[in-house]
């Protein structure tokens, strides 16, 4: 039986968002001089995004040899937040900003930075089409539809089964989003988050249960990060971009998404569906979330001089890294704005030197 696996999804890589604090906890250090690196061990530990997993994942492993061990694990962007939010982690990972009620419940612990990864998610694929093949129709691969937009393309009968997060996901909310900007149907009755009600298909977890899901499925379609559907081996479309120009996902594509974006001094924006004639539309950024002040937030000093250390790589010397795995790097305004959001993380007040 023929297979057509489609994953469509993009990405640009790090972010970073950072959360004034507001109140001091208990379990803080005490006030100290300006705070500079050290070679001494510490340990952080993040989670949420599953689309920016292998990222700190490879990079927790780089810094290893360098005294920092970072524990992260990829439970969706919704976890993430709210892990963040309960004082579980020292970071999370989310790809869409923070909404304003989600950094309200904050401000108890204090206020979030943010930190900005670019991330990544070829058949020619209209923008037209998603929307009506992710409710159900068209139902099969050979639909006149999509006959017309690949002439010449042996296009199976098969059914096309849609495959979706059943988790809150930021990849979601990323996908979602890009599907109700050119469906006023889907807008008006399935709208975009990080979990809708989804007219058809089958949930999975994780962008690595997903790719799962697809690979196992004939006639799948689904969305995942460019990595997963790389190390799968899937076939992925060249998508129509608001330009009206079929464009492939590549590292070059994703970042041209971000390239001209106005970034607010929050650094709370979105690249899906750029109106750059070279940008996939499909795109989305990533962020790391970190309390700007972390010891009040009850981290100790150790702690906030590894995020320190975590966030300098991940923009510096972890940009490279993050070409090798598949995700685009950040244009450089991006980064350099994302570099001058931590310098201006403390630890109860006084400078962290990374």
């Amino acid at each position: 039986m023929s297979r057509m696996w489609l994953a469509i999804a993009a990405a640009l890589a790090v972010a970073i968002s950072i959360s004034a604090c507001g109140s001091k906890s208990s379990s803080s250090t005490s006030a100290t001089p300006s705070t500079s690196s050290s070679s001494s061990s510490a340990s952080i530990k993040g989670d949420g995004s599953t689309f920016a997993a292998p990222i700190y994942e490879q990079l927790g492993s780089e810094l290893k040899s360098q005294g920092l061990t970072v524990n992260y694990q990829g439970v969706g962007s919704g976890q993430g937040v709210s892990d963040f939010t309960n004082k579980s982690v020292d970071f999370a990972g989310t790809d869409p900003p923070m909404k304003d009620d989600e950094i309200a419940a904050l401000k108890v612990n204090g206020t979030a930075q943010y930190a900005i990864d670019v991330k990544l998610p070829g058949m020619v694929y209209a923008t037209a089409l998603h929307a009506p093949v992710h409710t159900g129709t068209p139902k099969n691969w050979n639909d006149a539809e999509i006959k017309s937009l690949n002439p010449g393309v042996n296009l199976p009968s098969s059914a096309i089964t849609v495959v979706h997060r059943s988790d809150e996901s930021g990849t979601t909310k990323g996908f979602t989003g890009f599907l109700q900007g050119y469906s006023p149907e889907w807008k008006s009755k399935v709208g975009s988050d990080k979990t809708v009600k989804w007219p058809t298909g089958t949930g999975a977890k994780g962008n690595d249960g997903v790719a799962a899901a697809i690979k196992q499925t004939p006639g799948a379609i689904g969305y995942v990060e460019q990595a997963y559907a790389i190390q799968n081996n899937f076939t992925y479309a060249s998508v129509k971009n608001k330009s009206g120009k079929f464009v492939v996902p590549t590292l070059a594509s994703v970042t041209a998404s971000g390239e001209g974006v106005k970034v607010p001094a929050d650094l709370r924006f979105t690249i899906t569906d750029s109106p750059n004639a070279t940008a996939y539309p499909i795109s989305s950024q990533t962020f790391i979330v970190v309390y700007k002040d972390p010891c009040k937030a009850g981290a100790s000093k150790s702690t906030a001089q590894g995020l320190v250390k975590f966030l300098n790589y991940v923009l510096g010397p972890g940009q490279a890294t993050i070409k090798k795995l598949s995700y685009a790097p950040l244009p450089s305004a991006i980064d350099g704005k994302a570099q001058a959001n931590v310098k201006t993380l403390t630890c109860n007040g006084s400078p962290i030197k990374g």
